[in-house]
């Protein structure tokens, strides 16, 4: 099977998943920005956060999938495991905002961001399988250092969520940013990849 059915489900799925976060956000009541700030402040903060989350999986997964020719049922299972995963982002975000970074829902998003990691992890096990050992997907990936070390950010967050409590609601703040830091360090292209779609491109 080729790649083409599975990018265009997999493009719908992510702005569905999208369109659903934005829905969640309040409404505030007052015409100024300090009822904006209030009601809709934590709200406007995580969705940016699981918004950027969501636009590297689009971009790594089109990046993934230009270097396939085609793909097994294993693949397919695989992905809809990783977007299985992935909808699970608008109630974990809102559950987050709503709770203003209570110490449950800040642990129940890092598991929800390691989930999907691990689930990534699946399907490119299986695309690295299917392409082989030599291929330009496997050389693209080299040893994913960012793919080692983001399980143990998120590992971190989740601890920090629980353990650190007031005073200062230091540990829900720390859970935060050891997330944003995982986005922030995704966000950086891998040259390796980039230069292999290029050189898919003009081969």
């Amino acid at each position: 099977m080729r790649t083409s059915r599975l990018e265009a489900f997999s493009d719908a799925v992510l702005a569905i998943i999208i369109t659903v976060m934005v829905l969640s956000l309040r409404v505030p009541p007052e015409h100024d920005f300090g009822s904006l700030i209030r009601t809709t402040g934590h709200g406007l903060a995580t969705y940016l956060l699981s918004f950027l989350y969501i636009a590297i999986y689009w971009y790594h997964h089109h990046r993934l999938f230009h270097l396939v020719s085609r793909v097994s049922s294993g693949v397919l299972w695989a992905n809809l495991l990783l977007l299985f995963c992935l909808s699970l982002l608008p109630f974990t975000t809102a559950w987050m905002a709503h709770t203003k970074l209570a110490h449950a829902p800040l642990f129940v998003y890092g598991l929800n961001l390691l989930v999907a990691a691990g689930a990534t992890f699946v399907l490119q096990s299986m695309l690295i399988r299917q392409e082989g050992q030599d291929s330009a997907l496997r050389r693209a990936i080299g040893r994913n250092l960012r793919g080692k070390l983001s399980p143990a950010l998120y590992l971190a967050g989740m601890l920090s969520a629980v353990l650190i409590g007031p005073p200062g609601r230091v540990g829900p703040y720390i859970a935060l940013g050891c997330y944003a830091a995982v986005a922030v360090m995704w966000v950086i292209p891998n040259d390796r990849m980039e230069r292999a779609v290029r050189e898919a491109d003009n081969g």
